[in-house]
Parts: C-alpha cells; sequence; structure tokens
C-alpha cells in the first residue's frame, strides 16, 4: 500500500508531525538520525542525501527500513510501535516472501518500482535484487518446499521478462541471464508439484536463454534436468539420450555442471538395469566434483547445492535402482547425515529412498523407523517422498510384517493433518 500526494499515510504523517515539534527542519531530523547512528554514523548518506529521503518517508513514499525505523525511535525518544503501523507498510513492487535479505532501502524501493513501471530503465542494482531474490527463493524452497513459492515466483519471472525486452546495451544479457536462470528454478519447482506440462515448457524456454546469450553452462543444466524430469517418469531411455546431450561441450563448461550430466546419464542407465555403464560414469562424475570443488567461484550460482554429500545420495539412488540394498543403505544413510536439517524437502526424499532400501532389504523394523520422522515433512513437502513411502508401506504389507500398520498409520494421521 503506497501513499499517494496529498494523503500520506498516517505513520507519514506521525513522522512530519513529531519531527517539526520535536527537533525542526527536514535536515535538522537528518543530522538527528545520523547522531543516533553513533559510531555507524559514516555508513549513513550524505546530509543532503537523507534529507531526500527523509521527504519521501514523510510523503509515505516509501516506508523505512527495520535500522532507519530504530534510529527514528532513537532521535525522537520514542518507539518504533508508537511511531510506525506495520500493516501500512507498502508492498514491494515485485511480490516476494517477507524476508530480511530481500528488504530493499529507500533508494532502492524506488529504482525497483521505476523499473516496473518503466522496463526500459532498469538499472545494475535492480537487476542484482531480482537476483538476490532469486538466490533466497532457492534457499527458501529447500525448506518449505515447492507449493508455497511456485506462484510468488512466477510473478518475479513475469517482471524478469518484461525487464529483458526493455533493457538496452550490456545490461540487456544480464537480465535475460537472470531469465533463464528463473525459468530453470520455476522448471524444478514445476516438477515437483507435477505440472509436467510446465516443467518442460519452462526448461524449454531455459535453454532458448541460455543459446540466445551463449551460456553453455545453463544451456547443458537444462537438458540434465530434462533428463532428471525423463527419470522421474521412468523413461530410461530418454534420460541416458537427454544426460548424454548435456554432456557435450567445447570445454567452456564447468566440472560441476559436467558431473551432474553424467551422473544423470548414470541414472537412467541403472533405472534400465545397466550396471556397468552406470557406476563407470557415477565414478566420472565423482572426479568431476571433486575437482569443482576445488573451484567453487567458479560453478554458477545456481550450482550451490552440488557437492559430495549430494553426490552420496546420488549415487545411493542409482544402487537402489540397481537392487544393490546393501551399498544404497550405507551411500543413503552416509549422505543423509551430512544433509542439512534445513533442508526439509530433500530429507523427505532420500529418507523414503532409505526406507524402501531398508523394506527391500527385509529390515522392516528398519525401513519404519527412519521412515516416521520425515512422514510430516513428506506428506506437506514431497509427493515423490509421499509416494515412496506408500510404496514402502504396501511392501511391508505384502511381506505381512505388522510393522506395516505403523507406517500406514503415520501416513493416514499426516494425510489427516496436512488436509490431504
Amino acid at each position: 500500500m503506497m501513499g499517494t500526494p496529498g494523503t500520506p499515510l498516517e505513520w507519514a504523517v506521525r513522522l512530519r508531525e513529531e519531527r517539526k515539534a520535536k527537533v525542526g527542519t527536514v535536515a535538522d531530523m537528518a543530522r538527528r538520525l545520523k547522531e543516533a547512528a553513533g559510531e555507524q554514523r559514516g555508513k549513513l548518506p550524505s546530509i543532503d542525501d537523507l534529507t531526500r529521503t527523509i521527504r519521501g518517508w514523510e510523503r509515505g513514499d516509501h516506508y523505512p527500513s527495520e535500522r532507519y525505523r530504530l534510529l527514528y525511535a532513537r532521535a525522537l525518544r520514542s518507539t518504533e510501535a508508537d511511531l510506525f503501523d506495520l500493516a501500512e507498510r507498502p508492498s514491494l513492487p515485485v511480490p516476494a516472501l517477507p524476508l530480511p535479505t530481500v528488504a530493499p532501502d529507500a533508494d532502492l524501493f524506488e529504482r525497483i518500482a521505476r523499473s516496473v513501471q518503466q522496463p526500459s530503465r532498469v538499472d545494475q542494482r535492480t537487476v542484482d535484487w531480482l537476483a538476490t531474490c532469486l538466490a533466497e527463493h532457492r534457499k527458501v524452497e529447500d525448506t518449505i518446499g515447492s507449493r508455497p513459492l511456485l506462484g510468488i515466483v512466477r510473478q518475479q519471472l513475469g517482471v524478469v521478462v518484461e525487464l529483458a525486452r526493455g533493457a538496452r546495451g550490456s545490461l540487456a544479457d544480464t537480465v535475460v541471464d537472470l531469465a533463464a536462470q528463473y525459468a530453470q528454478f520455476v522448471a524444478w519447482m514445476s516438477l515437483d508439484v507435477d505440472d509436467q506440462a510446465a516443467a518442460l515448457a519452462w526448461y524449454d524456454r531455459a535453454h532458448d536463454w541460455a543459446l540466445e546469450i551463449d551460456d553453455v553452462n545453463m544451456a547443458m543444466t537444462t537438458l540434465s534436468m530434462k533428463a532428471h524430469q525423463a527419470w522421474s517418469a521412468g523413461n530410461a531411455r530418454r534420460c541416458v539420450r537427454l544426460a548424454d546431450a548435456a554432456r557435450w561441450h567445447d570445454g567452456r563448461v564447468t566440472p560441476g555442471v559436467r558431473g551432474m550430466a553424467a551422473q544423470m546419464a548414470a541414472r537412467g542407465h541403472a533405472l534400465a538395469g545397466d550396471a556397468r555403464p552406470a557406476r563407470t560414469l557415477l565414478d566420472e562424475a565423482e572426479a568431476l566434483i571433486r575437482q569443482a570443488a576445488e573451484h567453487t567461484d567458479d560453478e554458477p550460482v545456481w550450482m550451490y547445492f552440488y557437492d559430495e554429500t549430494w553426490f552420496r545420495l546420488q549415487r545411493g539412488m542409482t544402487e537402489l535402482h540397481l537392487a544393490n540394498w546393501p551399498k544404497a543403505i550405507d551411500l543413503l544413510t552416509d549422505g543423509l547425515s551430512g544433509l542439512p536439517e534445513s533442508y526439509k524437502r530433500d530429507r523427505a526424499w532420500y529418507g523414503s529412498c532409505l526406507a524402501k532400501a531398508h523394506a527391500e532389504a527385509g529390515d522392516a523394523a528398519a525401513a519404519v523407523q527412519v521412515s516416521l520422522p520425515v512422514v510430516a515433512d513428506a506428506v506437506e513437502l514431497n509427493r515423490h517422498a509421499r509416494r515412496e513411502l506408500v510404496a514402502v508401506a504396501a511392501l511391508l504389507r505384502r511381506r505381512e510384517s505388522p510393522q506395516a500398520a505403523t507406517l500406514q498409520e503415520a501416513l493416514t494421521a499426516a494425510d489427516r493433518t496436512s488436509g490431504g
């Protein structure tokens, strides 16, 4: 909710009235804020710049950040609650989760708003902010899953697409690059919620944008992710062919991106039951991962998750396809021990894979023991994990294990709680 000329919001009126009653001019208020900052005063803008910002606040044009709200309270010997009505805070020009890491200052807020209204005036700071939004929402998705985020990120992508059409000069390729990254992320989340058509369409769009700006890493990544989509659908042949296509490169693709393609090809061969090529490709992928780990700054930002822990989990899944239950159990257990607790969606998925490995190995008690801690997150965050746990329960029932009822009851209770 933004203030409009002549009708400023109540908090803006309060700031003006409190300033006039207790301080004096706007320039005096700027100096008072500097004094309130104490040793941090040097990090504030100049008096002239701060004066212009204060005028904007008093008109209700934009909302002070938390830092300035606290400085105001200190300078006016008041409280943040008395001065500001948080319910009146203006919404961002671009939809985003209310994360402290993406809250723009007054100047950036105005730049973002101007860019959204006039895409031809987009600037580097706005693009950098959108890149930060993407990075932070990727991290949040690891914790809360795709469903709460997909709509927000698709709206962000829509803004980026409009900016790409309006951007000029050297900034144009930068915005197209960002659009490709957003499209790749939206495709991933679409696949996670089982919207196969949308996932394929956005992977294709990301691939096109990558080719447009000659970003071979993104182009190869999207082929690997389409291979993953084929693997998810049980299409081993398509998975291998797309992953092999992602392995073609001219020396400009990073080791991490090449490693992703190699392990995806391995998973396709494992899905088809071809153990030898699967394990050969896994060895190749492992060597590439180690190479990537030596130069992490050279890898694309979207490869942040790709490390040895993640690879052990992928290798465990491959051994699961090959029915090597003991090896799958060892790898998945080891990988899960290194996966951050905050990665709830992924812990649910790999936990369900570990449960399947134990069940297939004939250890019903261990299968249920590793299932129960991830049931709630599987139901809430990861449909693939829930499906796997349902299959584990069915396998235990077929084997007439009394443990089956325990897992089924947990799944039923979690479904009821989530409204599923």
